[in-house]
């Protein structure tokens, strides 16, 4: 039995230009241009790694200019690791991987506002490792 999506959150979701408000806070941007180019950035990369009911549910979460950002990328068929991910970024953006570490950070800061811990883990389960720390979450491994 596959499990059940859950429902999403009970606060009301963020309009596109709310959401580019908190990333304009959390990433400590000049612009709300500045911001809208970051998170088209990372979600276009993050749309490139998430696949399934995860990255639908994330996308029916978002303002709908961002969910067509996330799911304009195909996913790759090997996904990257955390690092792998914060260094394409980087790379496709032109920026250093410091910078493009920032940026993820304050775009999934936001991303994680708006779909709360559960939609975050089940992400978190299908990605490899180093996410969570993307995520501002801890990376919890088991001893051998």
């Amino acid at each position: 039995m596959s499990p059940q999506p859950e429902p999403a959150p009970t606060t009301p979701g963020m309009t596109f230009e709310q959401m580019l408000e908190r990333i304009r806070y959390e990433g400590l941007y000049p612009t709300r241009e500045k911001a809208e180019e970051v998170m088209r950035a990372v979600l276009g990369a993050l749309g490139r790694q998430l696949t399934g009911d995860e990255r639908a549910e994330l996308a029916a979460r978002l303002p709908v200019e961002a969910a067509l950002t996330l799911t304009a990328q195909q996913p790759e068929t090997e996904p990257l690791t955390g690092l792998g991910f914060v260094k394409d970024l980087a790379t496709r953006t032109g920026s250093t991987p410091g910078t493009a570490r920032w940026d993820t950070g304050a775009v999934l800061a936001t991303i994680t506002h708006l779909t709360g811990p559960g939609l975050i883990d089940r992400i978190l389960a299908q990605l490899p490792s180093g996410y969570a720390l993307l995520f501002g979450r801890a990376e919890l491994t088991q001893a051998a």
